[in-house]
C-alpha cells in the first residue's frame, strides 16, 4: 500500500517554516538469484572498502536534492554496484544529505555534547526520500539526538536522482477523476487487470535489465555501503515502516557492523508475508482504523454535522462517494480521490480534523477544501510517479506473487466483505506484481540469535494500519535481544520524535546512552486531536507536508 510521501513522525519533517537498520540468517531458497549467497556479501565488501576510501564529499545541496537547503545542510553521493554479484560492473550513485551534531546542550548552552557518530534514517516506501530529513534537528523534541549525532537522510536506489527508476511519462501518471468500488463489477476488473499488465510492460520497457537489482536486500547492502563511505564502523539507523524491513535485513546479514538501531512501526518480517498478505493484513487494519475515525467524527457531531453514530458517519461518507462519482469536484475530485485523501487520515490522526472538515465542508455546499486536500498536483506528478515505481519494483521483485488474477479476486472478494474500506485499491496498486517481467526472489528468514546483535529498539503504536501491531512482535521474535516499546490504543503510524514524552523517553535513552527498558514497555497513548471545522491542516499536518498521491504506502 502506497502514498507518494508517507513519514513516520521522525521523518515528518517538511517544516512550513525549513522548506520557505550471515549470523543467524538465512535466505528461504539458497542460492536464489539475489540471495545473500557469498558472491554479494563480497560485492558488498569491495564497495563498502572503496566507498571507505573515497568518503563522501560533501557540499552545497542542489535545489533537485533539496530545495532552499539552510547552509548548514550538506549533500553528496555515495556510489554503489548496481549488482552487488559484479561490484566493477554497472555503477550507480546515491544521494546523501547530512548535518552535523550540534554538539550543544539544548538546555545548557555551555555543555559541550560529545558526538556519538551519524544516524542514518529511512522514512519507509519503498520509494521515499529521506533527503531532508536531516532538517528535523531543528524540531524541540529532536534537539538532543541532533545535538550527539550527524543527520543523514538519503534517496535509496531508484528514488529521486539516485538511479531513477520511471514505469510511464509521469504527464500521465495523475488520472483524475477516478472510481473506487468497495465491491468491483467483473467489467471493472477486466479494466484494472488490462492496466496493471500494461502497467507492469512500462516499468520492463523504461526501466531495463537493471530493474531486477531493485531489492530490499540491494537496499540492505547499500546501507552497509553508505556505512562505510560515513566513516562508521558500526552503523546507527532508524528505519521506519518499510525501512524497518530492510533494515532488519541488514541486522541479520551484518549484525557485528551495527551499533544501535531503532525500528519504528515494523513491518512483519515473516517471509510468507512478504509481500502479498502483508497487503492482505494491512487491508484488514486499514478498516478497523477507518472505525477509529469514524467514532472520533461522531464523538464531535457538533462540529462537523456528519453523524453522532459510526454508521451515520459511514452513510454521510458514502453520500459524498456517490455524489462524486456522478460529478467530480473542481473537475478532478471523484470518489477516488476522495478515497485517497481519507486513506491518510488512517496514517496519522494529525489529519482527521481537515478531513472531517472538507467531508462536512462538500456535503454542505462547499467543495473547495475537499478539492484543495484531494485534487492531483500536476508540479508533484514526477515525483509521485518515480515513487510508485520504486515502490511497485521493490515489492514485485521481492517475492514470489500468485500470478493467476483468480487467486487476488477470491483473497480480495472474501476480505471486502468485512474490510470495504481500502482491500480493492490495495489490490489494484499490487495487481502489476502478478504480471511482473523479472524473476522473483525468495524472502530472506530473518532472525537472529542470542548475543549476535545488539539490542535493538522496536517501536510501535497498537492499533497502526499500515504496519499491523503483529508485525512488531513478529520482529522482536525474530531479533533476539530486542525490546518493545508499545503506544497503547494509538494508531499514529510512526511514532518516535512525536508528542508521546513517554516514547520519547525510551527513543532518547537507547539513542543517547544505549539503555533500554526491560523486554516490553508499554505508554499511554498521546492525546486524540481537537476538532477544528474550519477545515485548516494542524500544525502537526504543517510538519508532515501533507501526503500526495493515491493508497497508502508503508
Amino acid at each position: 500500500m502506497r502514498a507518494a510521501a508517507l513519514y513516520s513522525a521522525a521523518g515528518s519533517l517538511l517544516l512550513a517554516g525549513l522548506a520557505a537498520a550471515p549470523a543467524g540468517g538465512a535466505p528461504a531458497a539458497p542460492g536464489a538469484p539475489d540471495g545473500p549467497g557469498a558472491a554479494e556479501l563480497r560485492g558488498t565488501a569491495v564497495a563498502a572498502a572503496r566507498a571507505r576510501a573515497a568518503g563522501v564529499d560533501f557540499g552545497a545541496c542542489s535545489a533537485a536534492d533539496v530545495p532552499e537547503a539552510p547552509s548548514g545542510l550538506r549533500c553528496g553521493t555515495v556510489t554503489v554496484p548496481l549488482d552487488y554479484a559484479h561490484p566493477d560492473g554497472k555503477q550507480i550513485r546515491l544521494t546523501v544529505s547530512r548535518m552535523r551534531a550540534s554538539q550543544k546542550d539544548p538546555h545548557n548552552s555551555k555543555r559541550k555534547v560529545p558526538r556519538q557518530g551519524a544516524l542514518v534514517y529511512n522514512p519507509g516506501g519503498p520509494g521515499a526520500s529521506s533527503m531532508y530529513f536531516p532538517l528535523i534537528g531543528m524540531v524541540p523534541e529532536w534537539k538532543r539526538i541532533a545535538a550527539a549525532y550527524d543527520l543523514v537522510g538519503y534517496a535509496p536506489r531508484g528514488v529521486g536522482r539516485s538511479a531513477p527508476l520511471s514505469c510511464e511519462d509521469p504527464r500521465r501518471y495523475f488520472k483524475a477523476p477516478t472510481a473506487s468500488p468497495t465491491h468491483p463489477s467483473e467489467a471493472y476488473k477486466r479494466e484494472r487487470v488490462a492496466a496493471a499488465k500494461a502497467y507492469a510492460r512500462g516499468c520492463a520497457q523504461r526501466s531495463g535489465s537493471g530493474l531486477r537489482h531493485y531489492t530490499s536486500l540491494n537496499n540492505a547492502r547499500d546501507l552497509d555501503v553508505l556505512r562505510a563511505a560515513l566513516g562508521e564502523d558500526r552503523l546507527t539507523f532508524m528505519g521506519a515502516s518499510y525501512g524497518t524491513y530492510f533494515g532488519a535485513l541488514y541486522a541479520a546479514m551484518f549484525p557485528s557492523h551495527v551499533r544501535r538501531m531503532v525500528l519504528d512501526s515494523a513491518v512483519n518480517p515473516d517471509p510468507a508475508k512478504i509481500w502479498y498478505r502483508s497487503n492482505l493484513d494491512q487491508s484488514a487494519a486499514f478498516e478497523e482504523r477507518w472505525t477509529d475515525f469514524r467514532e472520533w467524527i461522531a464523538r464531535h457531531d457538533d462540529a462537523y454535522r456528519l453523524g453522532n453514530t459510526p454508521a451515520k458517519v459511514q452513510r454521510s461518507y458514502d453520500t459524498a462517494r456517490q455524489r462524486l462519482a456522478g460529478k467530480a469536484a473542481g473537475g478532478k475530485v471523484g470518489p477516488g480521490q476522495l478515497q485517497n485523501v481519507f486513506l491518510a487520515a488512517g496514517y496519522y490522526d494529525d489529519f482527521w480534523p481537515s478531513r472531517a472538515a472538507a467531508l462536512s465542508a462538500y456535503l454542505h455546499g462547499d467543495p473547495q477544501p475537499l478539492v484543495r486536500l484531494a485534487a492531483p498536483m500536476a508540479e508533484t506528478a514526477a515525483e509521485a510517479e518515480n515513487s510508485s515505481a520504486v515502490y511497485t519494483a521493490v515489492e514485485c521483485n521481492d517475492a514470489p506473487w500468485p500470478t493467476d488474477f483468480t487467486v487476488w479476486d477470491r483473497d480480495n472478494t472474501r476480505l471486502a466483505r468485512v474490510a470495504p474500506f481500502e482491500t480493492w485499491d490495495n489490490a489494484w496498486l499490487n495487481l502489476p506484481c502478478a504480471y511482473w517481467q523479472t524473476p522473483r526472489r525468495q524472502p530472506m528468514d530473518v532472525r537472529t540469535g542470542p548475543g549476535e546483535l545488539p539490542p535493538v529498539l522496536i517501536l510501535a503504536a497498537e492499533r497502526d494500519a499500515a504496519a499491523p501491531y503483529s508485525g512488531s512482535v513478529e520482529m522482536q521474535r525474530r531479533l533476539a535481544g530486542s525490546v518493545l516499546v508499545t503506544e497503547r490504543d494509538a494508531g499514529t503510524h510512526g511514532v518516535a520524535g512525536g508528542p508521546n514524552r513517554c516514547v520519547n523517553a525510551h527513543f532518547d535513552a537507547y539513542l543517547l546512552e544505549g539503555r533500554l527498558p526491560a523486554r516490553h514497555a508499554s505508554c499511554a497513548p498521546r492525546q486524540e486531536p481537537k476538532p477544528d471545522a474550519s477545515g485548516g491542516r494542524t500544525a502537526a499536518e504543517v510538519r508532515r507536508g501533507g501526503v500526495k498521491g493515491s493508497s497508502g504506502r508503508r
